[in-house]
């Protein structure tokens, strides 16, 4: 098995990264491995606060885990940016964590991006409603490293 985590510029290719580093990015992280996991969604105002260009299709970039491992390269297959109350349940069934409804997903991501560790990145006043923008990422495992488990 090849391990391809540079472009073909010999560039490294970035972090994908999902939450943070603990048992919910392990969770997610065993779910793109398994294929359950096929999108996510991101705040806008992350990419921008840290002045992050939005993905784009055919990106790719290293899937790492909470100990920071490269476990998988992934390909970006479309991205858009929706108002958080536009989100779909085919997008939120894709992200592979088992809502079946956009109120349980909503309630999901709305606890995460309430919790302490988004606060202290987006400050503490932060809080999502109808209208907040969103990137939904739609992506596909090109590669699995030797990182993986099981791989």
């Amino acid at each position: 098995m090849t391990t391809e985590t540079t472009t073909e510029s010999g560039a490294p290719l970035p972090k994908f990264e999902l939450a943070f580093p603990g048992p919910l990015r392990d969770t997610l992280v065993a779910a793109v491995l398994s294929g359950a996991k096929t999108s996510t969604t991101g705040l806008l105002a992350g990419y921008e606060l840290e002045n992050e260009p939005l993905p784009q299709p055919g990106d790719r970039s290293v899937l790492v885990d909470s100990e920071d491992r490269p476990v998988a390269v992934v390909e970006i297959s479309s991205v858009r940016v929706v108002q958080l109350s536009d989100v779909d349940l085919a997008h939120a069934v894709d992200e592979g964590e088992g809502h079946t409804t956009i109120e349980d997903w909503r309630a999901d991501h709305e606890t995460f991006w309430h919790g302490p560790e988004s606060r202290a990145e987006l400050g503490a006043d932060f809080t999502v409603t109808d209208s907040t923008p969103v990137v939904l990422e739609r992506f596909t495992v090109v590669e699995r490293l030797d990182g993986a488990a099981g791989g």
